[in-house]
């Protein structure tokens, strides 16, 4: 329950307000690990129905255990695409490893940022890039997800890590009243 609270408030917070709240409009909760995830109204970062590997899980405070991002299954080589239209603010390796960042368009104050790897960048710092547009390619990083290969996507709004997922479901999030608690 506290992992769909958690899903909820960042959903809400991603979608903004859109009137008053439907009793009946729920948004489904995270696919859980080996599903496939559904497709919604923006492209996914990889072809075809992805399947979630490892789930978002937050971190209870801000330097906890956690996983900050979402796993989707994605050999080496697999074309990654963005999800959104932005600007690529960053290209290159951390810690070895190939990172892309873009920071989406009219996302708010401080925008959303979207990242990506194991992958190699194929778009410069500065470059604007589209919705659906091939941005990098998936790099092997065994010891992230094994051989089989998966990529790391995440989401951040400031220092806040927010589920990527969000990004692709479409709808509106509505919290509804908790009782008992």
């Amino acid at each position: 329950m506290h992992r769909t609270l958690l899903w909820l408030l960042a959903t809400a917070a991603l979608a903004g307000s859109a009137g008053p709240p439907a009793r009946t409009a729920m948004p489904a909760p995270p696919p859980a690990v080996g599903e496939a995830a559904r497709t919604g109204g923006r492209p996914w970062p990889v072809p075809g129905t992805p399947v979630v590997v490892r789930a978002w899980n937050p971190p209870a405070t801000p330097y906890g255990p956690g996983h900050r991002g979402v796993d989707l299954a994605a050999p080496p080589g697999t074309e990654i695409r963005a999800v959104a239209a932005g600007r690529v603010t960053f290209a290159g390796p951390v810690a070895g490893t190939g990172v892309l960042t873009i920071t989406l368009d009219g996302s708010g104050s401080p925008p959303l940022r979207t990242t990506y790897e194991p992958v190699r960048a194929l778009v410069r710092v500065g470059e604007r890039v589209a919705a659906g547009q091939l941005v990098a390619t998936m790099e092997a990083a065994p010891a992230h997800c094994g051989e089989e290969g998966c990529l790391h996507w995440g989401l951040k709004r400031g220092v806040l890590y927010l589920n990527p997922l969000a990004l692709v479901r479409g709808g509106h999030a509505r919290l509804l009243p908790v009782w008992g608690v």
